[in-house]
C-alpha cells in the first residue's frame, strides 16, 4: 500500500516526524487496512519512509523506518526492542529502582508501543493500530529478551478511540501480577495493584521530580495534592520533613500513602485530608 503526498507536504516526513496527516496526503495506492503497512511517496514519486496506517485517525500514518531496506516486520520489532532495552540497562542495574519505563513509543522507532517494568512484571500499552497489528511479535520479543515473570495489557486509556480502538487489558503472557506488587524507587519501597491501579498503580514520569521535590523537603511542613498513594510525600519524609498533609479526593488512595510510610519505617507528622484539592 502506498500514500502519495501532495506537494509541498513532505518537509516534516523528510525531517523524520513520525506522523502522517490526513490532509497532506493526495491519493492512496488502493484500500488502507487497520495497522498495514504503507509506504509514504512524495508526489515526485519518491520513496520516503514506511509505516502502519491508522485508518481511523486524523494521523493516517505513523512512521516505523526512513530506510527503504527495512520491512516492519519481527526482525524490526526486535532489534528496536533490543535498542530500547540496552538505553535502559543503567536503570535496570540499580538496585534502588525496581520500576521505570522500558520503551518510549515513538522515542523508541515503535509508535503506539509503550512498556512499564514493575519488578518483574511488564506493563504494556498498544495504542495505534499497527502496534496492535504486532501485538504477538511484540509480546513475544519482550519475553524473549527479559527476565520476567509476566506481560500484563493496560490498553485502557481515551487515546485508543481515535484510533478505532476499544480499550483493552489482561494478562497477555507469563503470570497474572499481584494484587500488591512491590517496587523500589530511589530506595524506598511502595506497592501497587497493576491490574486495578490508577494508570497502572504509578506515576513512573515523575520518579526525577519525586527526588528533586524531596530535596526541598528537609525541616519543611509538606503539603501534597492529588497525592495518589504518596509517592512524593514518602520522598520528602525520607528527606526529612518536619510534616507531611496529604490532600486526595480517595480514601483508599491515602491509606495507601499511610501504609507506605510504615513500609518505609518514616514516622514524620502525617495527616490525610480526603477532600477536592480544587476546594
Amino acid at each position: 500500500m502506498r500514500l502519495i503526498l501532495k506537494p509541498e507536504r513532505d518537509k516534516s516526513i523528510r525531517h523524520r516526524h513520525p506522523w502522517v496527516f490526513s490532509g497532506a496526503v493526495a491519493r492512496r495506492s488502493g484500500p488502507v487496512s487497520p495497522g498495514e503497512t504503507v509506504d509514504i511517496i512524495g508526489h515526485d514519486g519518491i520513496w520516503l519512509a514506511r509505516g502502519t496506517a491508522s485508518t481511523h485517525s486524523q494521523m493516517i500514518a505513523r512512521l516505523w523506518t526512513w530506510n527503504p531496506d527495512e520491512e516492519i516486520d519481527a526482525a524490526l520489532i526486535q532489534s528496536r526492542l533490543e535498542r530500547a532495552i540496552a538505553g535502559r540497562a543503567a536503570l535496570a542495574a540499580d538496585p534502588n529502582t525496581t520500576a521505570y519505563r522500558l520503551v518510549f513509543s515513538e522515542s523508541d522507532g515503535l509508535p503506539g508501543v509503550i512498556v512499564d517494568r514493575y519488578g518483574d512484571w511488564l506493563a504494556i500499552q498498544l495504542l495505534t493500530q499497527g502496534a496492535v497489528a504486532h501485538t504477538g511479535t511484540i509480546v513475544t520479543a519482550l519475553a524473549a529478551n527479559l527476565d520476567i515473570r509476566g506481560i500484563y495489557e493496560r490498553s485502557d486509556v481515551e487515546i485508543r478511540a481515535r484510533e478505532g480502538l476499544p480499550p483493552a487489558e489482561g494478562l497477555l503472557w507469563g503470570e497474572p501480577p499481584p494484587a500488591e506488587l512491590a517496587i523500589r524507587e530511589n530506595g524506598y519501597e511502595f506497592t501497587l495493584d497493576l491490574a486495578g491501579g490508577q494508570k497502572t498503580g504509578w506515576y513512573l514520569d515523575q520518579r526525577t521530580n519525586r527526588a528533586r521535590v524531596a530535596s526541598y523537603a528537609a525541616g519543611a511542613d509538606v503539603l501534597g495534592v492529588f497525592s495518589y498513594t504518596g509517592g512524593f510525600e514518602v520522598l520528602a519524609a525520607g528527606a526529612g520533613a518536619k510534616s507531611v498533609t496529604a490532600v486526595d479526593s480517595s480514601a483508599t488512595a491515602l491509606r495507601g500513602v499511610e501504609a507506605h510510610m510504615r513500609r518505609n519505617n518514616l514516622h514524620t507528622d502525617y495527616t490525610p485530608v480526603e477532600g477536592d484539592a480544587f476546594t
